[in-house]
């Protein structure tokens, strides 16, 4: 069992990258492609970018995407409605996968299927409870209690999970998990 840790350790901007992707991005593959799921405008892909990775940055909104590619050129971005529309990946993996402030459950299958060899899953969102605190406060979009450990246990091997309440960048309740595909790390049965 993961316990669950302090989430009032978090020290980062709205506007600059989480602390968790910060935390984790060591782990992507020294010039790797990663994967920045609705990433509204970008602040990971920025971030990634100016580590040295390639990164496919995708949003269904253009307008938040505009500039992301002329700014970073290791940056490709994506208008797509991840909800509606196609997956736009099929047939594609990535060294890094990495998903903030986002959930859509169909999705999550594909996201570990998209995962390279030794790639790294890199998740953070709101949870049950974050409603006290205001939006998101449907269930649709908030994880359930360990729903990320839950998803991933059986495909991929956990680095870190947390899931609790955070006073940083703004009071919510969020799930975070750190995950990689490393065979080497996986246990015989």
């Amino acid at each position: 069992m993961i316990p669950d840790m302090s989430m009032n350790k978090d020290r980062d901007k709205e506007d600059g990258p989480s602390f968790w992707v910060k935390r984790f991005a060591a782990l992507i593959k020294t010039g790797g492609t990663v994967l920045d799921l609705a990433c509204g405008s970008g602040r990971h892909a920025r971030f990634l970018a100016d580590l040295g990775y390639r990164v496919e940055a995708v949003d269904r909104n253009a307008d938040a995407l505009a500039g992301l590619s002329r700014d970073r050129p290791q940056v490709v971005t994506r208008v797509a409605d991840l909800e509606g529309g196609p997956w736009p990946y099929y047939g594609r993996v990535f060294d890094a996968i990495v998903v903030t402030n986002y959930l859509y459950r169909p999705l999550l299958p594909l996201l570990l299927n998209a995962l390279e060899v030794d790639g790294v899953l890199i998740y953070e969102t709101f949870m049950l409870g974050n409603e006290r605190f205001g939006k998101p406060s449907n269930p649709a979009f908030l994880l359930r209690p360990g729903e990320l450990l839950e998803v991933t246990r059986r495909h991929l091997n956990v680095v870190a999970f947390e899931q609790g309440d955070t006073a940083s960048p703004r009071p919510m309740k969020v799930q975070r998990l750190c995950a990689t595909r490393r065979l080497d790390w996986i246990l015989p049965s």
